[in-house]
């Protein structure tokens, strides 16, 4: 059983166009990681600026609450 020349083409054809966009789309991600990674870090960068300053905020609250519940106390 030989298989036809035709059917050898279009298998031949088949298989390097796959291999071909393969690499053309390895070569199109290269660095998607590591902007990804970068953005990431960025959004809890910015997630932890904004939490220091409400932990910042509360506790300056509870620290003046404090002071003066102690000076009613003792005064």
């Amino acid at each position: 059983m030989t298989i036809p020349m035709t059917m050898m083409l279009k298998l031949w054809c088949a298989a390097h166009a796959n291999l071909h966009t393969g690499r053309v789309r390895v070569k199109d991600e290269v660095g998607e990681g590591v902007i990804s990674a970068a953005i990431a870090v960025l959004i809890v960068a910015a997630l932890g600026a904004l939490m220091w300053v409400g932990f910042q905020s509360i506790w300056t609250d509870a620290e003046a609450t404090t002071r003066s519940k102690i000076a009613e106390i003792g005064g």
